[in-house]
C-alpha cells in the first residue's frame, strides 16, 4: 500500500508559474537556472514549461522581484534567499535536484516567506476525456446539456471532413 505524502494531489511548478512573498507586493514568475532539460507537459520544449527545482532561486523580474517590502517599511525588495527551497518533492528529480510543488517554500534573509502562488499548469479537456466521462454524472452536473447528444455531435464532427 502506497503511503500518501504532503505532495499527493499537488502540481509540479513550471517556470511560468508565479511566486508570492508574505512581505511583498508583486508576484514574479519563477526563473529556472538549474537546468534546461525537463519540461512539464510540453513536448516542444518551451521555456515556460521548464520544471522548477529546489536550486532555482531567481525570479523574473530579477531586480525587485516582489515589489515593495513590508519588512523594509515599503522600500524596494532586496530578495536574499536563505539556502534552497524547503518541502520539494524528493521523489522526482531533474539532474539530481528535487522538483517543487505547490507546497514548497523559500525563506528570505530580509524576513519574508516565499511560496508558490500559481504552479503554472493548465487543465485541458480532450475529446477522449469526454468520451470516458460518465453520461449520467455529466447530466446531473450540467442538466442544461444533453450529454449523449453532445457526444454524438463530437463523433459526427470527427467523422466529417471539410475540404475547402
Amino acid at each position: 500500500m502506497m503511503k500518501n505524502s504532503e505532495h499527493t494531489g499537488k502540481h509540479f511548478v513550471l517556470q511560468k508559474g508565479k511566486a508570492i512573498c508574505n512581505k511583498g507586493t508583486n508576484f514574479p514568475n519563477f526563473k529556472v537556472t538549474s537546468h534546461q532539460k525537463h519540461y512539464w507537459n510540453d513536448a516542444n520544449g518551451k521555456a515556460d514549461y521548464l520544471a522548477v527545482t529546489e536550486d532555482d532561486l531567481q525570479f523574473n523580474p530579477a531586480t525587485v522581484p516582489f515589489g515593495s517590502c513590508a519588512v523594509k517599511n515599503g522600500q524596494p525588495c532586496s530578495f536574499s534567499p536563505i539556502g534552497k527551497w524547503t518541502k520539494p518533492y524528493e521523489k522526482v528529480k531533474v539532474m539530481g535536484k528535487s522538483c517543487l510543488t505547490e507546497i514548497s517554500e523559500l525563506q528570505c534573509a530580509i524576513g519574508g516567506k516565499i511560496k508558490v502562488m500559481k504552479h503554472g499548469q493548465t487543465v485541458e479537456i480532450s475529446k477522449q476525456n469526454l468520451k470516458n466521462a460518465n453520461p449520467i454524472l455529466m447530466s446531473i452536473m450540467n442538466p442544461v446539456i444533453n450529454f449523449n447528444q453532445f457526444l454524438n455531435e463530437i463523433e459526427e464532427k470527427e467523422d466529417s471532413f471539410d475540404f475547402e
